[in-house]
């Protein structure tokens, strides 16, 4: 949109107006020929008074497109309003031009206005495109979960509320922030990254935490001084903890960036005081409570995090270049795969060269970019499942039941080779979520799950064993088979 829309300012104001002659661009211009009336009329002169006025509107057009086309708030914004007066004054001010009736002089009106109104429909789409307002529930989701267990306690005098179940909550948010998708809108495409780089933040704040220790004096049951000073900063950099999450999630009406950077500052003037020689074990804990405090500052400088395109617009990252060279490799070897075990062939097992492409994904530098990071989960899931098919292969051909075997065994061992045929199939698959291929593929391993459930162990332990794990195995498959079909974008 933005590049068509500064495309036309220049063809409509790039050059003198050339007084409304259409070129004819199936020939070169000696060849054109002009219509009649078009001969008697003589071209307008850029000072004209009309053309001079348009001439300045388009100047303000320029300026305000760039921040039209990379605002990413919604329509309460001060940015968003501001934005739309600017455009609404320059609509009426080119409705307001005198063309003195002149064809030409309206012609350049009217493509002067469709700019304006251009830019005004690009705002208000963006501002109140579904997935802007996805990205705003669950950002609202993320503050109010942040708000209820680490900001408000902390408030009241108490202490955060930091528990597995709120770093799964937040990791959960993380998830489907990246999977809202964006049409590859850069203002969509910033709004979603601004809100993932904050709540991952604060996931490295909350995880990075250090508990305070009791450390004796030597030869003395008695804590040594310097321990006392460290855990009071403690007490400090567990407020500033707090503040910190509440200033990346919004929640912070008082405080500033600035202001948290020189209370940290001051706490690690404070420990570069002490006097710990002689103590290695202080020392050690001194230095992770100086790098916790320089963990924190170096979340303070999100406030620009996202102006610059080349962190959340991927298509030229080498670490995303990187992961779909591996995705290519990976889809090369499934296929390999596939057409061997259709023809009953189970000697060709790239497992090595599977595993190698793990060790490559573990290595992609992601560079905390939660987009990076989503993107490399799911190459490493691609892996994992065609792992995961070999193993159960090899498993099922070298099975070898005993006469004594478990009745209830046998059946989990019936409904793997089940799932083992329909992985197959779910491997292969390359369609949408629409497709009768995909309903027939959930409805099939629904009923494998049903069938496990209906197993009764009758009290064997291996049963048992096997039954959870093969539920577990069909569970992986329908969510690979839901993660082929989610048309995730980075």
């Amino acid at each position: 949109m933005c590049a068509n829309v500064f495309g036309v300012l220049k063809s409509l104001f790039g050059k003198p107006f050339d007084g409304g002659k259409r070129m004819d661009h199936g020939g070169p211009p000696q060849q054109q020929r002009q219509h009649p009336m078009e001969q008697q009329q003589q071209p307008y002169n850029p000072q004209h008074p009309a053309m001079m006025r348009l001439y300045e509107v388009q100047k303000e057009v320029a300026s305000l497109g760039p921040q039209v086309c990379t605002f990413s708030g919604l329509q309460n914004d001060r940015d968003y309003k501001r934005l739309e007066r600017e455009l609404t004054r320059l609509l009426l001010e080119v409705d307001q031009v005198d063309t003195e009736g002149k064809p030409d002089l309206q012609g350049a009106r009217k493509r002067a206005a469709q700019e304006v109104e251009g830019l005004l429909r690009y705002l208000e789409e963006n501002a109140t495109h579904p997935s802007r307002l996805a990205i705003e529930e669950l950002s609202t989701s993320a503050r109010q979960l942040v708000d209820d267990r680490v900001v408000a306690p902390q408030r009241s005098g108490g202490a955060a509320e930091i528990s597995d179940e709120l770093v799964d909550a937040l990791q959960q948010l993380v998830l489907r922030l990246t999977q809202v998708k964006t049409e590859g809108r850069v203002p969509l495409r910033k709004a979603r990254y601004r809100a993932l780089t904050r709540l991952c933040a604060v996931q490295d704040v909350i995880e990075g935490r250090t508990q305070q220790q009791t450390l004796s004096l030597p030869l003395s049951g008695d804590t040594h001084e310097a321990v006392h000073r460290i855990n009071q900063v403690m007490v400090k950099v567990s407020v500033a903890r707090s503040q910190l999450v509440a200033l990346l999630m919004g929640l912070s009406g008082r405080d500033s960036c600035a202001h948290l950077s020189r209370i940290l500052t001051e706490m690690q003037v404070e420990l570069d005081a002490l006097d710990v020689s002689g103590n290695a074990a202080i020392r050690n804990y001194r230095k992770q409570v100086v790098e916790e405090i320089n963990g924190l500052l170096k979340h303070l400088d999100l406030e620009g995090e996202g102006d610059d395109t080349r962190r959340y617009d991927l298509a030229q990252n080498n670490s995303i270049r990187e992961i779909e060279a591996v995705r290519a490799h990976v889809s090369h070897l499934r296929e390999g795969i596939l057409r061997y075990c259709a023809m009953g062939d189970l000697s060709f097992r790239p497992k090595a060269e599977l595993q190698g492409l793990l060790t490559h994904l573990d290595q992609v530098d992601t560079a905390k970019n939660p987009c990076i990071r989503e993107a490399r989960r799911r190459a490493v899931v691609e892996v994992q499942a065609v792992i995961t098919f070999l193993d159960l292969r090899e498993a099922l051909a070298c099975r070898q039941p005993g006469p004594n075997e478990h009745p209830s065994h046998r059946a989990v061992w019936l409904v793997l080779g089940s799932l083992s045929d329909l992985q197959a199939q779910v491997l292969g698959f390359d369609g949408k979520r629409a497709d009768k291929s995909y309903m027939m593929l959930e409805e099939l391993l629904t009923k494998q799950l049903l069938a496990l459930d209906a197993v009764e162990p009758q009290g064997d332990e291996t049963t048992k064993v096997a039954r959870k794990q093969a539920v577990k195995f069909a569970q992986n498959i329908l969510n690979y088979l839901d993660m082929k079909t989610d048309e995730w974008e980075y």
